[in-house]
């Protein structure tokens, strides 16, 4: 019973169906997940608000302790003893696993606080053992590659293993390239918004959080930021560190100099929408030189599947009805 069980497991149809199925779930998923996941500007809109309640009572936690002990503490104690948390503080994954470029990289990809952090060292504690697991059953109790030898296996199960320690590091690294990749293509527009708002009127605060408002549509990226930094420049003692901030959670050359033309425009007081107006300009610009740059390496691109699949087509249609007309007269002479 065991054996047929074995062999129905590692027929190649009982592996075909699987992979139909999965790929038919996946399938039904990515047409689904937009209409049940609900609207994802919403949920990010409301992590956001839970940090800017976070601000606050970080803040107001420095008040009351400069009134009591005559200094600053910017430190929370966080409640949240839970498994993840007491497993990482108990191993010290954070001293062996993560560093200063890690926490940058998970606040480019949009995840802030403890939190992500945890659970980001946690997947990096277990995946190697979860996908070295996955190798030695595939390997040695399906059957997997029955003809390699038993040192080969083994070798692919470890390869499993670092795919499985690395793999946390990839999914950060795409969600922070997408991250930055929303936030480039909507800053130019945002630019102009924000300096449509500070010419009407309004502050720089609430010109950050109209243009939260608007851009959201576009990028939600970009509107989570926007309404970080208005929080920030509301509950921050220096204004600074809230442009500082924007740009250490981005790491875009754009964001670098619109924030330090807003630092020396709050230090020196030189008229914000005047250095903004010349920053949108100078974003708009950057945007359609690299329109034009994918524009002009198109051509070279284009070469080499010209070459595999139109020209082959475009002989056959043209030598096709000669090469009929060449068979039925039984040859050129």
């Amino acid at each position: 019973m065991s054996s047929d069980i074995v062999a129905l497991l590692t027929s190649g149809q009982f592996l075909i169906a699987v992979l139909v199925s999965i790929s038919v779930f996946a399938t039904i998923f990515t047409l689904l997940a937009p209409v049940l996941g609900g609207n994802e500007l919403k949920n990010r809109m409301k992590s956001v608000a839970t940090e800017r309640d976070e601000i606050r009572a970080r803040e107001r936690a420095r008040l009351a302790s400069e009134k009591q002990n005559g200094r600053a503490s910017l430190r929370v104690d966080s409640k949240d003893k839970g498994g993840v948390k007491s497993i990482v503080e108990r191993l010290d994954l954070k001293k062996a696993l993560a560093d200063d470029k890690t926490i940058s990289k998970l606040r480019a990809a949009g995840f802030r606080g403890q939190g992500p952090l945890n659970l980001f060292l946690f997947m990096r504690l277990v995946l190697p053992f979860l996908t070295f697991g996955a190798g030695v059953i595939y390997m040695f109790v399906f059957d997997g590659f029955p003809d390699k030898p038993t040192n080969m296996k083994i070798i692919y199960c470890l390869g499993c293993a670092a795919a499985g320690f690395y793999a946390p590091n990839f999914y950060v690294s795409n969600k922070a390239s997408q991250r930055k990749t929303s936030i480039t293509k909507a800053w130019p527009d945002a630019l102009d918004l924000l300096l449509i708002c500070v010419e009407s009127g309004m502050s720089i605060e609430a010109g950050f959080r109209r243009v939260a408002a608007e851009i959201g549509t576009q990028s939600t990226a970009l509107a989570e930021e926007m309404v970080l930094v208005g929080a920030e420049l509301s509950f921050l003692s220096e204004r600074r560190k809230a442009y500082e901030n924007l740009y250490m959670r981005t790491g875009l050359d754009a964001v670098k100099g619109v924030t330090q033309a807003l630092i020396q425009a709050e230090r020196y007081g030189t008229p914000v929408g005047q250095a903004l107006r010349v920053l949108a300009g100078e974003s708009r610009q950057i945007r359609l030189n690299e329109a034009e740059k994918k524009a002009a390496a198109l051509p070279p691109k284009l070469t080499v599947p010209m070459i595999l699949f139109f020209l082959p087509v475009l002989f056959g249609v043209i030598l096709g009805p000669a090469a009929i007309q060449v068979t039925q007269r039984g040859g050129i002479f």
